[in-house]
């Protein structure tokens, strides 16, 4: 009865430790789908714990199952015996094998968040060379693929917008945009919106792009 409550208890551990370190990325297209984009970047700061929280997902789980899968005493068959009852299901393999499941598609979030995202084709637009402009952005916040896609998808609402890139690695953004439809302000204001923060920028014009 006690290894039972204890081989539940690391399910539901090794479940909560999948869920906080896939919260960063998971956070933004939670944003997305409620419409609260500036929530995007609140567990941002869980980044740098992500892997003790992986790490420790695979001990807990690794646990849980060497629980139910090691060999019962004597003992511990007796009490089953007495107990003359089913297993529950959130004690059984079956559901250990679904939280495992469940904890390795969390932890696998960042790899494959961009598919909840829209598919931003790049169109042919017609715009005179003159009213382009290139804004280079250094965003701060941005920990995974899900924050890259977050921060573009921001970008490709705004009207004017020709082509948009981030990314989270070097903490970085870029957009070409239409300069009588958008604005630098309304570019830098659209980034923050989402939770992260444009530190700095740099501003190219197409007529005189930099070297």
């Amino acid at each position: 009865m006690q290894a039972n409550k204890s081989s539940k208890g690391l399910v539901g551990a090794g479940l909560l430790t999948a869920i906080a370190a896939s919260l960063c990325c998971i956070t933004p297209v939670l944003a997305l789908v409620a419409g609260a984009s500036g929530m995007a970047a609140t567990f941002s700061w869980l980044e740098p714990l992500r892997p003790y929280f992986i790490g420790l997902t695979v001990l807990v789980l690794g646990f849980a199952w060497y629980q139910k899968l090691r060999p019962r005493t004597a003992e511990e068959i007796a009490c089953e015996c007495e107990e003359d009852g089913k297993e529950p299901f959130l004690q059984s393999k079956k559901f250990l094998g679904i939280v495992t499941v469940v904890a390795g598609l969390l932890l696998a979030f960042p790899w494959y968040s961009s598919i909840f995202y829209p598919n931003h084709e790049q169109k042919v637009v017609v715009v005179d060379a003159a009213n382009v402009e290139q804004l280079n952005m250094q965003v701060n916040g941005m920990t995974c693929g899900s924050c890259e896609e977050h921060v573009k998808d921001a970008l490709y609402k705004l009207d004017g917008v020709i082509e948009a890139q981030a990314s989270y690695s070097d903490g970085t953004a870029m957009v070409k945009y239409d300069k009588t439809k958008v604005s630098q302000e309304k570019v830098i204001e659209a980034v923050n919106e989402t939770g992260y923060k444009v530190a700095k920028s740099e501003l190219i014009s197409q007529k005189n792009p930099k070297n």
